[in-house]
């Protein structure tokens, strides 16, 4: 129910338990509130949801809200029923009774946000029901999904558009965490938001600390990572394969992890059980495509691993942008290769799209790879891509914490170029490689290429290096792999005042021993976000912790829902002994109060009376 004269400020405390708004969040509220379109652009775990969840409760109406997932709208949904506001959705696992109630409640006027997905959305019955009440606000999460340049694009978004017809004075917030300019322009302009005030906060995650390293057997990469550093946390390991989901999944249960797959393969019900799995349950990881994550809110992800290469620099933020919501620290930890190159050129070949948006996805492959490659600041690099500087180095990638050799690498691009050229532009890199160490094997003299010029003058370099000096030539855009044939290199113009010996050349050296796998016990990161004073705290929190669980699985919730880790671990440290004194915890909105104080309080208290019988 709407107070008389509520305000922003009031409904964050009382609803949402937080004391103050982060960045632009206040003004995109009031900016909403009085009437105005915006496009949101706003890292994950930055406070999205507010930006449209307030003006929903300050606005006169209901306020509805356009999702692309059954997850996203149940947990968002469930969060605010626990905060106390009346919210529902409507999708396709509701039954027909079910969602009837639903809009028997809108029209009675008994809900103040409701979501849907897009589908259902545009449909003429949905148009004319909602035309026939009084609506606070359009708001379109996950914006990106309407542009031909996004990551994700869902045709099913193009119909949105509508909206500014049938509904020109009800105000549309569009938003998302990952939107090169580019794709803002094609946001705006596909949702006919022309005249929507952009918003765009920073794009920096300095709690997540990002890794990439060449991939030199993933398994064992990723088994280290997980033994140094994450051993029992929730995440996430993204393959570009169902089939490597499905092996992935499979290997690390067999080394004694609690892993399930995810990919559109799998029969829904199946998918359907193993996020359930994901969101209510500890020390699960889930092993998906690219399928799986977008609007997910479990809030301690804890890291994310990619085994391949995403599609782009978008892809790889939004991807990573799942671990660490919460804003504990998290880790972003990637593997890749040459071969990654190849199969995602191949993908853009061979796809539907037009000729001109192949450009576009090929052009941010280039953009990924050039991350993957710098020898500077990762975090540099991924905000730069976005059009946002950062100070100096972060401190918290690889990059900054174990900085790479380089070496002067002239002599061995030429070498490297014109075996290339030599040898007909139209070979890999293993084959490159082996002509450049003078292997006498059944190819090399089937295509007579032991009579070239570059036979056997690379021989300083092993392998696994040249294939090294190969790859971040690709990165660096002086080769080009040729996808109409077999993944082939091809010279391209760049490469010229190299070859003419016009141009410095420095290229990274592979890190040796267990840098490869990125597991150096000097950068493992801590997840403890407090630092318990003593034991007893920590005993304390472990209680808690137990005590959550037990309320979440009571009221079939995900135990995120019921209470934030780091409220928690708050009352471990401050102790409350009444509900004033609980109230004022992170996290502890009015609805909470009722529903948790008699638990919590007494958890407490029997906590400090075992501690009092000890001093006896």
């Amino acid at each position: 129910m709407h107070d008389n004269t509520p305000s922003a400020l009031s409904i964050l405390k009382k609803r949402f338990g937080y004391t103050r708004f982060r960045g632009a969040q206040a003004e995109i509220i009031a900016h909403i509130q009085n009437g105005g379109d915006a496009l949101v652009v706003m890292p994950t775990g930055g406070g999205k949801s507010l930006c449209y969840q307030i003006p929903s409760l300050l606005r006169p109406g209901m306020g509805i809200i356009v999702s692309p997932l059954i997850a996203l709208m149940q947990d968002q949904v469930s969060a605010l029923v626990q905060n106390g506001i009346r919210a529902a959705f409507i999708n396709s696992s509701q039954s027909a009774h079910e969602s009837r109630e639903v809009m028997q409640r809108a029209a009675a006027g008994d809900l103040d946000i409701l979501y849907m997905a897009p589908e259902r959305l545009v449909m003429t019955s949905t148009l004319a029901f909602l035309s026939q009440q009084q609506i606070a606000l359009f708001a379109i999460d996950e914006a990106h999904c309407v542009s031909q340049w996004g990551h994700d694009f869902r045709p099913d978004y193009l119909h949105l558009s509508l909206l500014a017809e049938r509904f020109p004075s009800v105000p549309r917030i569009a938003l998302t965490a990952t939107a090169d300019g580019i794709t803002r322009d094609d946001i705006l302009h596909r949702l006919a938001m022309g005249s929507a005030t952009p918003f765009v906060a920073g794009f920096d995650r300095p709690n997540i600390r990002y890794r990439i390293v060449i991939k030199n057997n993933p398994r064992r990469q990723l088994r280290q990572f997980l033994e140094s550093e994450h051993p029992t946390d929730s995440g996430i390991v993204y393959c570009l394969s169902r089939k490597r989901v499905e092996a992935f999944a499979e290997w690390l249960c067999d080394q004694g992890y609690r892993a399930l797959p995810y990919h559109a393969g799998l029969p829904a019900s199946t998918r359907r059980e193993n996020q359930a799995h994901f969101l209510r349950e500890e020390g699960i990881i889930m092993v998906a495509t690219i399928a799986f994550g977008m609007g997910i809110d479990k809030p301690d992800v804890r890291f994310v691993a990619h085994m391949d290469l995403p599609k782009s620099v978008e892809a790889y933020y939004q991807e990573t942008g799942r671990a660490g919501r919460d804003g504990l620290p998290s880790t972003a930890f990637m593997t890749y290769g040459y071969e990654d190159v190849v199969m995602l050129r191949q993908f853009v070949e061979n796809s539907n799209a037009e000729e001109n948006i192949k450009r576009i996805e090929n052009q941010k492959l280039d953009a990924l790879l050039g991350l993957c490659e710098t020898t500077s600041c990762r975090r540099q690099g991924l905000l730069g891509y976005f059009g946002e500087e950062h100070p100096g180095e972060c401190g918290n990638c690889d990059a900054c914490l174990e900085p790479a050799e380089t070496w002067d690498g002239l002599i061995a691009a030429q070498k490297a170029l014109s075996c290339v050229y030599r040898t007909g532009q139209r070979f890999g890199v293993s084959y490159l490689s082996d002509v450049l160490l003078g292997k006498h094997n059944e190819r090399i003299q089937q295509f007579g290429h032991h009579r070239v010029s570059t036979f056997g003058i690379g021989t300083e370099l092993n392998n696994k290096e040249w294939r090294s000096v190969y790859r971040q030539l690709v990165a660096a855009g002086y080769l080009m792999v040729d996808i109409s044939g077999h993944g082939g290199l091809r010279l391209t113009e760049r490469s010229r005042p190299i070859l003419q010996g016009k141009q410095k050349v420095l290229f990274r050296k592979e890190r040796r021993g267990r840098n490869r796998s990125g597991s150096e016990r000097t950068t493992v990161v801590k997840r403890q976000a407090v630092v318990f004073d003593s034991a007893a705290d920590r005993a304390l929190f472990e209680t808690l912790y137990q005590l959550r669980d037990r309320l979440a699985r009571e009221q079939s919730l995900p135990p995120f829902v019921v209470m934030m880790d780091r409220t928690l671990e708050e009352i471990a440290v401050k102790k409350p002994i009444n509900r004033t004194e609980l109230a004022m915890i992170h996290g502890i909105v009015e609805r909470k109060l009722e529903q948790y104080a008699t638990p919590l309080l007494e958890t407490v208290e029997e906590h400090l009376r075992k501690l009092a019988q000890q001093d006896i």
